[in-house]
């Protein structure tokens, strides 16, 4: 038997607040309409005080390993995907770990935006099967928040926090990661990025984006990078039961399910109450429809992102 990589249980968080359309546009020059129309976005959880990635992370982590019936101290590997760490160094993960009370493990963040949780999902998949860790959390965790402009409408408004996290085992059998395909083209990076940096303008910066050029990118490349995935798992679109995308755009969600012939029922959509919450929107939208029922055990899933760098990626999993 093959010797996979599977997920255990799902977990999430969202900051207390929640922030509606009509609400954002007391402040922003915008309005329901507007928003829904370009994004599908009705709602998004702004952090407060005290609510960090690290915090969000540690609650989601905690969800998913009651969810997966495993003690916080059977985990040997934890990799955190954010663009928002808590602070320049140390890594996130290690304030996880230490408000996990895991006494001692491998852990690190990964920073590939809104593709990082497909990139730490990937990481920790070859970790796991080179024997570093038996079992681990994989945490996407944001606080967007912190880097808008509020002032950029076209930004702004696109945008949340929050977190989601899974653990990972490894199990014989037919269940787990079959697949995973990761790319980046770093000749794009005007197009979606974030303007400071401690070695270039000594401050955190604020979020650019050009967003016409962002949507054309991306629904090429992630149909392309679903296609590729699933030939890599010898599986056609028709094998699949849900696809878990990136959760940018109700638009992108839309057009890229309709390049690959999927019906639009077949794909989780929650950027409709969470918004854009990069790297924590896939597990946050996996853990979504886990709860809710829509996804079973020995489903099969496609697992989705693209994001500032370009980079982007995607893994077709048997859950």
């Amino acid at each position: 038997m093959t010797l996979r990589t599977v997920i255990l249980g799902t977990g999430s968080a969202l900051p207390t607040r929640r922030v509606s359309n009509d609400e954002l546009a007391e402040t922003v020059d915008t309005s329901h309409d507007w928003i829904v129309e370009r994004t599908g976005i009705h709602f998004r959880h702004i952090a407060g005080e005290g609510e960090t990635t690290a915090s969000l992370g540690a609650e989601a982590s905690r969800r998913a390993l009651e969810a997966a019936g495993v003690d916080a101290t059977e985990i040997g590997l934890i990799v955190l995907a954010t663009s928002t760490p808590d602070q320049t160094f140390p890594a996130s993960a290690t304030l996880i770990q230490a408000e996990l009370g895991i006494d001692d493990c491998t852990a690190f963040d990964v920073q590939a935006v809104c593709s990082g949780f497909l990139y730490a999902l990937s990481v920790a998949d070859n970790m796991i099967k080179g024997g570093v860790a038996q079992k681990a959390l994989v945490i996407g965790s944001e606080t967007f928040s912190r880097i808008l402009d509020w002032e950029d409408r076209g930004t702004c408004v696109l945008f949340g926090d929050g977190a989601g996290a899974v653990v990972l085992g490894a199990e014989e059998g037919d269940r787990g990661i079959l697949a995973s395909k990761l790319h980046a083209d770093g000749r794009q990076n005007q197009l979606l990025y974030v303007d400071g940096g401690p070695s270039t303008t000594q401050t955190v910066g604020k979020l650019r984006m050009q967003g016409r050029e962002v949507f054309r990118h991306a629904v090429v490349n992630l149909s392309a990078v679903m296609t590729e995935t699933l030939e890599a798992a010898g599986l056609g679109s028709d094998a699949v039961d849900w696809v878990i995308p990136h959760q940018a755009n109700k638009r992108i969600l839309d057009a890229t399910a309709k390049k690959l012939g999927l019906a639009p029922e077949r794909v989780i959509v929650t950027v409709d109450q969470h918004a854009n919450t990069s790297a924590a929107s896939v597990p946050l939208a996996l853990d979504t429809a886990v709860r809710d029922g829509r996804i079973r055990r020995g489903d099969l899933l496609v697992l989705e992102a693209m994001g500032g760098g370009f980079t982007w990626g995607a893994s077709v999993v048997r859950y």
